[in-house]
């Protein structure tokens, strides 16, 4: 998902996505270590998507308390 679609949800949902992500990375950190995971470089995808999802929502945050 790219930084501008993210841009356009609310925290709210921003929140349920880094839910949804911090799942996905268990799995994939237990196929990794039960040997079933063939693409490595997804985990640190999904490690920057979750960190990319914290910055918008830390912008949107801050956003909101300088408008009032």
């Amino acid at each position: 998902m790219k930084a501008s679609e993210l841009r356009e949800l609310s925290i709210e949902e921003l929140e349920a996505k880094i839910l949804e992500l911090r799942k996905e990375m268990f799995k994939l950190r237990l196929r990794r270590l039960s040997g079933s995971l063939d693409k490595f470089h997804i985990i640190g995808q999904t490690r920057r998507l979750i960190a990319r999802v914290k910055t918008i929502i830390t912008q949107k945050a801050k956003k909101e308390v300088a408008n009032g």
